[in-house]
């Protein structure tokens, strides 16, 4: 018998440093992206495979290419509102 009690998380934090964890709600359309981003990444588990995907969508928007087409849209954008081109929303 364990002198630790039953259902009760006891490895909440390692060394001092508590978990940051949260909650997220997916609705359909963003289940399926989720499954099918799995499938590319050959991940099974739901909360690795979004890890793995939020540090890859980290590396592309910190790339330089990536930054000078989102500052390219960025441009476009509020040269497209200033002259009235609203075809784009």
């Amino acid at each position: 018998m364990t002198s630790e009690e039953p259902f009760v998380k006891q490895h909440l934090d390692e060394e001092g440093k508590s978990i940051d964890a949260f909650t997220i709600r997916l609705n359909p359309e963003e289940r399926e992206l989720l499954n099918s981003s799995k499938l590319i990444i050959e991940q099974a588990k739901d909360s690795t495979a979004l890890k793995q995907l939020a540090w890859i969508g980290s590396k592309v928007i910190h790339a330089e290419k990536m930054a000078y087409i989102l500052g390219l849209i960025f441009k476009n954008k509020r040269k497209n509102k200033r002259i009235g081109i609203t075809d784009f929303e």
